[in-house]
């Protein structure tokens, strides 16, 4: 493995490997091929890079900074992450499969957060309060947690990153990165911006590796205050249950099998195009996805021809050309998930009308493709539309009004996203009102903004990231109370 490209973490401003000096191989899923590698780390590397992130929060230039001069840094970041959007984009794609498009786009749109939230930096205030007792003058300020962990997924690196990232930052707080062992390269090459930005050491520190041996250390290590996780909602719960053990804050964006619902009323030609965003975009691996599409009956063959039509136009091939439209899924054994939920499909009775398998052009016999796949016939009983599946599997269900629209939309255990495809603005704003969700979309689908809170309801997860919100989740309030009086009261009566 000589030739591969290795990557290194950053640990206390500096470029290291593991503690073992063991690494890990890094597969492109295009080729099917090795093409880097990453420090394969452990407790020790965990806990190193937690400690230097605790010096920085309490001992460093950090500490001292003032509110504005971080917000310089972090509007530096983005000025540095747009200049090399192209890099950072093709890091991505050859390390996780998706279209070099939609990365190009995400990391050309990244610099906004950090713009953002540099600005937010120094308008974090706290409020001098009309207290009810005399003589004591009482005022309320806002503070950083300390060290935060942010644990992110494999299928958009680098932009759910930033969500945690940049408001974590400009809080004041400093951070632990532990992404996913199957895309860690472009977080790792991110942390050359980092210094280059003039970020003091210590203050992002990256370690790499599999969650199972890194997971405890980081969530319930006594110098963290905090964990932001994204990702699957059993891992999300072991998360919670061990930051639970140490009274942690924690914020967990987590799956969703999201209801894309379109009325007759619709604009048909554009709810099919919202329906093809909603689950093939990104071969289906975003928790957002509109896995469920929820059709009037009285257009429901309409919709469901259409869809299969567009569908079936995909273009399968190399994430790196513009003209591919659907890539690899990014890990072989999301793409094993993903064919026996098909099987499951089956066996439930839901009616395959597109794809259902691998494709046969022996140009993508080496990537980990998977056909778009569409079934119809779905009762929002059967497994395909209760668990996320995280792939190009679409589940059309009927219904047949408003009640039962609602009614299916919301019969699930997650809480994240949802579509509403209408032309009647009244009918628009009572659903997004019955909705039980953190997002819901009218008219149009998978749109997101560093301006806008995003984060779910039920098992979907806890907290927001993006919009003023999401610095909230990574601060926290002091009272101060100063006694004006000459004397002190009574000491044993409650003043």
């Amino acid at each position: 493995m000589a030739d591969l490209v290795r990557f290194k973490n950053t640990v206390d401003g500096q470029s290291c490997e593991s503690v073992s000096s063991r690494w890990l191989a890094s597969v492109n899923p295009y080729t099917g091929e090795a093409w880097a590698e990453i420090p394969h780390c452990d407790a020790d590397d965990a806990s190193a890079a937690i400690e230097s992130a605790h010096r920085a929060f309490t001992k460093g230039p950090w500490a001292t900074m003032t509110a504005t001069n971080r917000g310089k840094l972090l509007r530096r970041l983005g000025d540095l992450i747009a200049r090399d959007a192209e890099k950072l984009a093709a890091i991505e794609t050859r390390d996780n499969g998706k279209l070099y498009a939609e990365m190009h786009g995400q990391l050309r749109y990244m610099p906004e957060w950090f713009y953002y939230f540099g600005g937010l930096a120094d308008k974090i205030e706290g409020g001098v309060l009309p207290i009810d007792k005399p003589n004591l003058f009482t005022y309320t300020k806002k503070e950083p947690l300390g060290v935060v962990v942010a644990i992110t997924p494999w299928n958009s690196p680098l932009l759910l990153l930033t969500w945690k990232l940049a408001p974590a930052l400009a809080a004041g707080n400093t951070i632990v990165i532990k992404p996913s062992e199957f895309t860690s390269c472009s977080t790792l090459a991110l942390m050359e911006l980092v210094k280059e930005a003039g970020f003091p050491d210590g203050v992002i520190n990256t370690v790499t590796g599999y969650g199972h041996e890194l997971g405890s250390t980081l969530v319930e290590h006594p110098m963290v205050a905090k964990v932001a996780f994204t990702g699957g909602d059993a891992t999300g719960a072991a998360v919670y249950a061990g930051a639970a053990k140490h009274i942690k804050h924690v914020t967990l964006e987590l799956g969703g099998k999201s209801p894309n619902i379109v009325f007759a009323d619709a604009n048909i030609d554009d709810a099919v195009k919202g329906a093809i965003s909603g689950i093939f975009a990104a071969s289906g691996q975003t928790c957002i996805a509109g896995s469920r599409l929820l059709v009037q009956r009285s257009v429901y063959e309409e919709v469901s021809q259409k869809v299969v039509a567009f569908a079936k136009s995909a273009r399968l091939g190399n994430p790196m050309e513009e003209t591919t439209q659907v890539g690899p899924v990014t890990t072989l054994p999301q793409r094993k998930k993903i064919l026996d939920y098909m099987d499951v499909a089956r066996g439930e009775g839901a009616r395959c009308l597109l794809g259902g398998g691998t494709p046969d052009d022996p140009e993508l016999a080496k990537g980990w493709f998977v056909e778009p796949t569409i079934f119809g016939d779905v009762s929002n009983s059967m497994r395909i539309a209760r668990e996320e599946v995280f792939g190009p599997i679409l589940s059309i269900i009927p219904f047949e009004d408003d009640e039962e629209a609602v009614e299916i939309a919301n019969d699930t255990i997650y809480g994240l996203a949802s579509g509403v495809w209408t032309s009647n603005i009244r009918r628009a704003f009572t659903m997004a009102d019955r909705i039980r969700a953190g997002t819901v979309w009218v008219n149009t689908y998978r749109a997101v903004s560093f301006m806008a809170p995003f984060g779910g309801y039920k098992m979907s997860g806890i907290g927001r990231e993006s919009g003023q919100a999401a610095i909230d989740e990574y601060l926290q309030t002091k009272s101060v109370w100063i006694n004006l009086a000459e004397g002190v009261a009574n000491p044993f009566v409650l003043r």
